[in-house]
């Protein structure tokens, strides 16, 4: 005589792999004043702080010219290749004729520029693991503001999961995007730092 056991059965036709909608909703409700992502898996969350803000609305104001308010975007989830990389990049900015998906998210595929300001807790995500992946997903211009040493570092030319040109300067000193798809300039001398 054989015996089955079905609740072994049963469990193992249910699967336990998580999925982002599934993080992001057990993550809810987000407390004001924070952002959260998922990268590769890990959560992180972190508090939004003046001097982050106000670099990011410098950044945003200056791409107003070359791109509608509604391309705009500023810690809004986004998903990127990889296993479960749920963005909330602090700028980005979308191609004419970006539209959401049927889930009501934008795609990766439409984004042209990224800016990340580096947060203490978060750095070492916007340096490696954002980087790797933005430039995975093909986009064209990443910047990263560090208000902590008061430099910024631009990466272009994304083949892979590396950008192939680096340009890192310091605060005051112009982020000229211009060969870029962006095709502006971006002031920087008024960054605050931390």
């Amino acid at each position: 005589m054989t015996v089955v056991d079905t609740d072994r059965i049963d469990m193992a036709d249910i699967s336990d792999e998580r999925t982002l909608d599934m993080m992001f909703e057990w993550l809810e409700p987000v407390p004001e004043g924070f952002k959260v992502e998922i990268v590769e898996g890990n959560v992180y969350r972190s508090p939004q702080r003046d001097t982050h803000w106000r670099i990011i609305l410098s950044i945003i104001r200056q791409l107003l010219p070359r791109y509608q308010e509604d391309r705009l975007l500023s810690d809004v989830r986004i998903d990127f290749p990889g296993l479960l990389n749920g963005f909330a990049s602090d700028v980005a900015a979308l191609a004419t004729g970006a539209a959401k998906t049927a889930d009501g998210r934008w795609r990766h595929q439409d984004i042209e520029f990224v800016a990340e300001v580096i947060s203490r807790s978060t750095a070492a995500n916007d340096y490696g693991s954002k980087k790797a992946t933005y430039a995975l997903a093909g986009v064209p211009v990443y910047l990263i503001v560090d208000p902590y040493t008061g430099t910024w570092h631009l990466h272009t030319l994304p083949k892979e999961d590396e950008y192939r040109s680096v340009l890192s300067l310091d605060f005051g000193t112009p982020v000229d995007v211009t060969s870029t798809v962006v095709g502006l300039v971006l002031a920087t001398d008024a960054f605050p730092r931390d």
